[in-house]
């Protein structure tokens, strides 16, 4: 198989497309041949050695991603022979998804409809969780005024998609005129460049003061659209896509009545998990309510993918296609 390794822990370039023996399915596993694979910023922490929370540096060599899209095509013991040849996506990869084959637990498959692209099926999987997730944590209504941080990413793009929905009213933040372009042709009520000085002013200038933030961004960013919450307000930190957190200041947000919420801690300690959120997910884009942004690399220019990401540069989930 072709696979994507990392031999050393440093810059993109690091990573090497390869060729190796085929990953072999072991009882109540199963072999996908792999259409597409989901692609995570933390994996860029990881790349350079980075722990990232719960997660340590890897022993090298490795192979990233735990996400993919595809077909079942082998199978080992004790795995139903009718998942063969089946369209699948999981979240269990244990050899590694930066490959043209990936072998998973056959319980961790979810089954896919024949019309739904494997791209947006990764998309969804990981992606549309965590935003129904989010958006569980943090409800939205029609009274609501939401910032979506990076709304041009694939978190940004549902969560925009599903505050128009519920008939809020949305500001979509994103950085360089070509996404705030994507984000304004989404049906945000403003969009705004906040790499652009005086970004906040011009969204109090549309919308007064906002009464959620979505803050996948953090850093000096996630503190600026934090002062525009107005009394009352609820912020919903999930991310660091800057490089540096942001969590506000528990007696400023008091004095303020401000609720902060760590996304990805509620997410984590969500009681039974977050597997119903994908399948919950995946209806949503049957259902045609919402539909992911998705950027395709080829997999042999995973080191391109990302650069791109790292230097903000992708819109939408970013997936690999071997």
């Amino acid at each position: 198989m072709h696979a994507i390794r990392l031999h050393s822990y440093g810059p993109p370039e690091n990573l090497r497309f390869e060729t190796l023996p085929d990953p072999v399915p072991g009882p109540g596993q199963v072999r996908v041949a792999v259409r597409a694979a989901g692609l995570h910023f933390i994996e860029t922490l990881l790349r350079r050695g980075i722990p990232v929370g719960p997660h340590p540096a890897p022993d090298l060599p490795v192979i990233f991603g735990n996400e993919v899209a595809g077909v079942v095509e082998s199978a080992g013991a004790d795995v139903d022979p009718a998942l063969l040849g089946r369209r699948v996506v999981t979240s269990g990869v244990t050899s590694g998804g930066y490959a043209s084959l990936a072998v998973a637990s056959a319980e961790d498959l979810t089954l896919l409809p024949d019309d739904l692209e494997y791209g947006a099926a990764v998309a969804m999987n990981t992606t549309g969780a965590t935003t129904l997730g989010l958006l569980e944590l943090v409800p939205v209504t029609s009274a609501d005024v939401v910032l979506a941080m990076a709304a041009a990413g694939g978190i940004g793009t549902l969560l925009v998609q599903h505050a128009l929905r519920a008939g809020a009213t949305v500001v979509g933040a994103a950085g360089g005129p070509a996404k705030v372009s994507r984000v304004a042709g989404q049906g945000a009520d403003f969009a705004v460049d906040y790499t652009e000085p005086g970004w906040t002013d011009r969204v109090r200038e549309a919308v007064g003061e906002v009464s959620v933030v979505f803050d996948g961004v953090g850093g000096r960013l996630g503190r600026e659209a934090f002062e525009l919450i107005g009394k009352g307000g609820r912020q919903v930190a999930f991310g660091q896509a800057s490089g540096e957190s942001f969590q506000p200041d528990e007696e400023d947000a008091a004095a303020r009545g401000i609720t902060a919420h760590n996304g990805i801690g509620y997410l984590l300690g969500r009681p039974g998990g977050t597997a119903d959120l994908g399948g919950r997910a995946l209806e949503e884009v049957a259902a045609g309510r919402l539909t992911p942004a998705v950027q395709s690399f080829p997999l042999r220019e995973a080191a391109a993918a990302h650069a791109a990401l790292e230097n903000r540069d992708t819109m939408g989930k970013v997936v690999l296609t071997p």
